[in-house]
């Protein structure tokens, strides 16, 4: 079985991602690799479709136990023989999964890293033929990174153990360039291909709001977007967490708390009746999320600031994984500095630690403050180069707010930094511009500077934003201390002599602050399915996730079910096409969700033959159109298929079908420019007549090697032949 049919016979697709191939042909290769991509970007695909092609098992390391039965459970659904090791297993169920494994009954094994270098785990691993370790979150074993976790480091002892060194993978989504080396080095991968594909996750919708009233603003927001359809709201303690859920359930929304605190059985109940889709709200702590692979979170908003962007952005990356539109939104106060700062102050890390987390936190804040695209925000901080100035798809992007000229105001605080010969932070410096009467202020004689009181017009909290603004805007630098001091840069000294002018929005000057939500779905054209054909699919979901205990989405993604409403597959072959049904699913699912679709179209008088046209959206077909006219254009101009996939970007394999949509809507395709050697189309077609067209791969296995299945696919396709792809 080569990759793609792997890729579609296991996972439903006809396409890999981005960066996905290189990584998989690595590690077939036996390279170890080391993979950065956003959440939802597909990492484990990478590990899990070589180890359903090697030979022998590969483990997987993952942080948390209580989502690997998730994991098993998901990869079963497709037809991947898998198991997990953890302390949830009783001692009979534990001795059988031994015996199991021995006898080669899987391809997969989830551990955690604590048990890696256990006496009983050693003595297994000399008794199996292990093909791959691929280590999931990887960034867990930086001290530097978010998440350290001090039993990754046993990981790099236990690779070293075993006799006969497999290929090692590692993946996470979340690191800076600094972190990826880290993790090179202490995993000791050896010459790794590394691919880092971009952080951006556009169907994300990014925005900070400032509210002085964060529930009053959370029960709007819930009552006006995605009423039906799940999302995290992330606090920073437990009894936040606590008291925000109470409130919530007494307003009648339907969530459920989760925090390191609780009793394990409650946490794990509440857990599973979020992704089972039972509670549409969790409110957490950052102790959740870590491996959640629930695909349709269309919300995560952030109660409380946490403490840096890699949190954040990991944090918020679990919406959308299915990459449908959904909000990112992030409610802020200044009293959220207040609380991560005091986190810090408690924590008993080195000094050279405490500072970096300072620094880590200021990027959040002055991403709080900024008033450039969010999204660029993030990709700078993960060291990416950046193209647009403006994404017009975030908070500030769409912001309607008047921008005002505060140049003035930003030259008197300035000013005042300088006067106060740059020793205090920001409480001080506001109490001296407002001409305070304290105590302090008047024993240190700075009522005498001569910024004293020349601001006493602003409150307070204008006055603080438009520091943190200028902060933000690198006129004023704040240091990583437990007790800031602000200071000057270099850039203050053109806003000073009048050369440079500040802009800030008015409305947060104003302390009014904006009611209008901007959702991410907003302008997102979803006409193009059938939500009455939608609906009986998702009821017949929800039946056969309940008769199998499993949560829906492993079923079938939302994103797999639009699509058959929108095409109206009607056989095998035409549900096969659907994005995420593989040849597993079909067998498991297939026929049911084919009869939905007929009955459905008999009741409503549907001629389902036609559907394809009819149903979809004038924006769809035109996207397409100009996809497969791209393709055809680099076809004109005498380019292989391997030059057309290189310039496309695509496979070889996506090429042959933007053609074939070319050639059935009545363009002109010469197959045999790409047939190099008559005599293979000869051998092909008696390969055909001996085992007949319902699969390839008896055709593939009867051929020499030097045909390959594209060659196949083409001569097919020259030869007017049907086929199941």
């Amino acid at each position: 079985m080569d990759i793609y049919e792997g890729l579609k016979n296991y996972f439903g697709f006809d396409e890999f991602k981005k960066g996905q191939k290189t990584l998989i042909e690595g590690t077939l290769k036996g390279r170890d690799v080391l993979g950065v991509m956003p959440t939802g970007g597909g990492k484990s695909l990478c590990y899990q479709l070589p180890a359903v092609l090697m030979d022998g098992i590969t483990i997987v390391i993952s942080p948390l136990i209580s989502l690997m039965k998730d994991q098993v459970d998901s990869l079963e659904e497709m037809g991947i023989p898998a198991t997990f090791i953890n302390s949830t297993l009783s001692d009979r169920e534990f001795n059988i999964r031994l015996q199991d494994i021995k006898a080669n009954k899987y391809k997969i094994l989830y551990v955690a890293p604590e048990r890696l270098n256990t006496y009983l785990f050693s003595n297994l691993v000399k008794s199996i033929h292990i093909s791959m370790v691929a280590v999931d979150e990887a960034h867990c074993i930086s001290q530097w990174g978010h998440d350290f976790r001090p039993s990754y480091l046993e990981i790099p002892k236990f690779i070293n153990s075993l006799e006969n060194r497999p290929v090692v993978s590692a993946y996470t989504a979340t690191a800076t360039k600094e972190i990826v080396e880290e993790i090179k080095t202490l995993l000791g991968l050896k010459d790794p291909i590394v691919s880092v594909i971009g952080f951006d996750r556009p169907n994300l919708f990014y925005q900070v709001v400032k509210v002085r009233d964060k529930f009053k603003y959370l029960m709007d927001y819930l009552e006006k977007n995605f009423q039906e359809e799940s999302g995290i709201i992330y606090c920073a303690t437990r009894r936040t967490v606590e008291s925000l859920t109470e409130k919530l359930i007494g307003k009648g929304i339907s969530a459920v708390s989760y925090h390191g605190g609780m009793d394990s059985n409650t946490r794990q109940k509440n857990q599973d009746d979020f992704i089972y889709n039972k509670v549409r709200v969790i409110v957490a702590t950052n102790a959740f999320g870590l491996g959640i692979d629930k695909p349709d979170i269309r919300f995560v908003i952030h109660y409380n600031m946490p403490k840096n962007m890699e949190a954040y952005y990991q944090e918020a990356g679990r919406a959308g994984r299915d990459g449908e539109p959904s909000d990112c939104i992030l409610l802020y106060s200044p009293s959220d500095i207040v609380k991560q700062k005091l986190l810090i102050e408690s924590s008993t890390f080195s000094s050279k630690r405490e500072t970096l987390l300072y620094e880590n936190l200021q990027y959040l804040v002055d991403y709080c403050y900024t008033n450039d695209c969010l999204r660029n925000s993030i990709l700078s901080y993960f060291g990416e180069e950046i193209e647009k100035e403006n994404c017009n798809y975030c908070g500030n992007c769409l912001s309607q707010s008047e921008m005002v000229d505060i140049t003035v105001e930003a030259q008197k605080i300035l000013s005042c930094i300088y006067r106060v010969r740059e020793r205090f932070g920001v409480t001080m410096v506001v109490q001296v511009l407002r001409g305070s009467r304290n105590k302090r202020i008047l024993e240190l004689g700075l009522d005498k500077v001569s910024t004293y009181g020349i601001m006493k017009e602003y409150k307070e909290d204008v006055l603080k934003e438009i520091v943190m603004t200028l902060i933000s805007m690198d006129h004023i630098h704040m240091t990583a201390d437990k007790y800031p001091i602000l200071k000057l840069t270099s850039a203050s000294v053109p806003v000073l002599k009048g050369e440079v002018k500040v802009y800030h929005k008015k409305d947060l000057l104003e302390s009014k602050i904006s009611t209008k939500l901007k959702r991410a779905s907003s302008d997102y054209i979803e006409s193009n399915y059938d939500r009455g054909l939608f609906e009986r699919l998702r009821e017949l979901r929800y039946k056969i996730s309940q008769e199998k205990g499993l949560a829906p989405f492993m079923v079938f993604h939302d994103s797999t079910l639009k699509e058959m409403a929108i095409y109206f597959p009607r056989d095998r072959e035409s549900i096969m096409d659907i994005k995420g049904v593989g040849l597993k699913k079909y067998e498991s699912y297939g026929e049911k969700f084919l009869q939905i679709i007929k009955d459905y179209c008999d009741e409503k008088g549907i001629d389902n033959s036609k559907i394809e046209v009819v149903q979809t959206s004038s924006e769809t077909r035109e996207k397409d159109e100009d996809r497969y006219q791209l393709t055809y254009d680099c076809y004109l101009e005498g380019l292989s298929l391997q030059e057309i996939a290189d310039k496309r970007e695509f496979t070889v394999n996506t090429i042959i079908k933007h053609l074939e949509k070319c050639h059935k809507g009545g363009k002109i395709v010469d197959w045999s420019r790409f047939i190099d050697d008559s005599g293979k189309e000869e051998k092909v077609l008696k390969a055909i007549e001996q085992v007949g067209l319902e699969r390839l791969k008896p055709i593939k296995e009867i051929l020499p090697e030097d045909i390959s299945y594209e060659d196949i696919r083409i001569i097919i396709i020259n030869n007017g032949l049907n086929y199941n792809r």
